[in-house]
């Protein structure tokens, strides 16, 4: 039930009005000599003073008051006259909602590893850093939301469970209710998925673009915002079995209009963070330059407010992938063989060292490529008049590289089909995508954002299990 006469911390400490009565909740940070409470709720980082006059709570509710418990404070906000606040609560009762045993409570007034609290990751929201974090987890969440309210676009929910691999990597999780003790295995040794709960093989979804297609072509502009599922084996910094992509698709639109799209899209989530969650950033700010700070040069970080800066008040600068293989091969990085993987080709995938070069180093700008090779870039993307080259195009960012990715669809019927025919994917399978090919096709183009990408770009944070609550990676799936 939503309490009235609760104020937040962040609401006490942003006013300037004293002298009235209110009541607090949250949990104690800090209590020292048996009257001063740092109280926090998760509304800020900011503690509020809550001040106990001495003699005025029995011995065995101070006992109480202790790192970690959830406490209930009604007293009157009253200018301070300490350091460090300018307002506190003048405690006139306090009642203890949840006591918490200081000797076994994980979270100690002290500085813990960001791999420490990994391992308690249901604690974690309670530290400034995850408090920060998942803040500005929300606000870009609600900025994406808007961002696309605003421009008419409507919220499409594809589906978690398919029958469809949209990208052919084929690293899919299974979803199956049958026996595993191998009965469902046939004479022939294949599965009989006839008797399986959808009556054929199924997965979690890796995207919901095609899906996504589907609905563009009838309603206009859409996205879709959800869970996403990858069975890759990559126990790394920037993988995750389970994350959020937001895909937006656009019927009428081509490659410049996706282009300007996703470029007005990140800007206005970035400024949307910037414009209010202003002191979650300046602390995490503080804390990457403080880590940096025990780094070789070589090693430390764009500076954060620096590098979101960088971001929205640029345009980006686009270059087709041939124009791009020039720049890289001739560049003196490739020649003193300073990359991990040396450009000699045209033809090659372009790792994050290239891509961070490029924005970094070369344009000193955020980067859009286009024109991919084919044979690198996925069977929906539109074949361009050269034969080799697709209508593809990857937003590349200081620090972190790739962080978008789309193209404009392959909207001509006898394309796409031929293209699937290359790649062995089944058209009987795919007919009902074929379908808006059939009916009424037109030009049409959309892109992928992974949303933990884009939270761990804007916190600054070095490691993509920091930015979900609850990271699924291989070998781990807590809670």
């Amino acid at each position: 039930m939503y309490n009235k006469e609760r104020k937040t911390v962040k609401s006490i400490l942003e006013s300037t009005t004293t002298n009235y009565s209110t009541v607090v909740m949250g949990w104690v940070r800090t209590f020292r000599n048996t009257q001063f409470i740092a109280l926090n709720d998760g509304s800020t980082n900011d503690n509020l003073q809550v001040v106990i006059p001495l003699g005025s709570v029995d011995d065995a509710t101070l006992r109480r008051i202790t790192t970690g418990a959830c406490i209930k404070a009604s007293g009157e906000v009253v200018a301070s006259v300490g350091k460090g606040q300018s307002v506190e609560l003048a405690a006139a009762s306090i009642e203890i909602l949840g006591d918490s045993d200081a000797e076994k409570y994980p979270l100690q007034p002290k500085k813990h590893s960001l791999e420490f609290l990994r391992e308690i990751a249901h604690l974690r929201f309670r530290t400034n850093t995850f408090a920060s974090v998942f803040r500005i987890r929300h606000s870009l969440s609600f900025a994406i939301h808007k961002f696309f309210y605003d421009n008419g676009f409507v919220y499409m929910h594809t589906p978690i469970i398919t029958a469809s691999d949209a990208e052919g990597a084929g690293e899919m999780f299974r979803v199956t209710t049958l026996p595993l003790d191998g009965s469902a295995v046939g004479e022939d040794g294949l599965i009989n998925f006839k008797e399986d709960f959808f009556g054929r093989s199924t997965n979690l979804t890796v995207s919901g673009q095609l899906e996504g297609e589907l609905a563009a072509t009838a309603l206009g502009n859409i996205y879709t915002f959800g869970p996403t599922f990858r069975a890759e084996n990559s126990n790394t910094t920037r993988h995750l079995a389970e994350f959020w992509m937001i895909e937006p698709e656009m019927a009428f639109y081509d490659l410049e209009d996706n282009m300007n799209l996703a470029e007005e899209f990140i800007r206005y989530i970035i400024k949307f963070v910037m414009d209010n969650n202003s002191k979650d950033l300046a602390f995490l700010a503080q804390r990457l330059a403080d880590e940096d700070k025990q780094k070789p040069e070589a090693e430390r970080s764009f500076p954060l407010l620096e590098k979101l800066e960088f971001v929205i008040n640029n345009n980006f600068e686009r270059v087709t992938y041939t124009e791009a293989i020039e720049i890289l091969r001739n560049c003196s990085y490739n020649k003193k063989k300073k990359f991990r993987y040396l450009i000699d080709e045209w033809g090659v995938d372009l790792q994050s060292e290239h891509e961070r070069y490029l924005v970094e180093k070369h344009f000193k700008k955020p980067v859009i490529i286009t024109n991919y090779p084919k044979a690198i870039k996925s069977f929906y993307m539109r074949q361009n008049d050269d034969g080799k080259t697709v209508a593809a195009m990857d937003i590349l960012a200081p620090g972190i590289g790739e962080i978008v990715g789309g193209s404009q669809r392959e909207e001509r019927l006898n394309k796409l089909t031929s293209r699937m025919k290359e790649l062995n994917i089944p058209a009987d399978e795919m007919d009902w995508y074929l379908d808006t090919r059939r009916f009424g096709t037109c030009v049409h183009a959309g892109f992928g954002l992974g949303f933990e990408r884009m939270v761990q770009f804007v916190t600054g944070m070095g490691n993509i299990r920091d930015v979900i609550p609850f990271p699924r990676y291989p070998k781990s799936c807590m809670y």
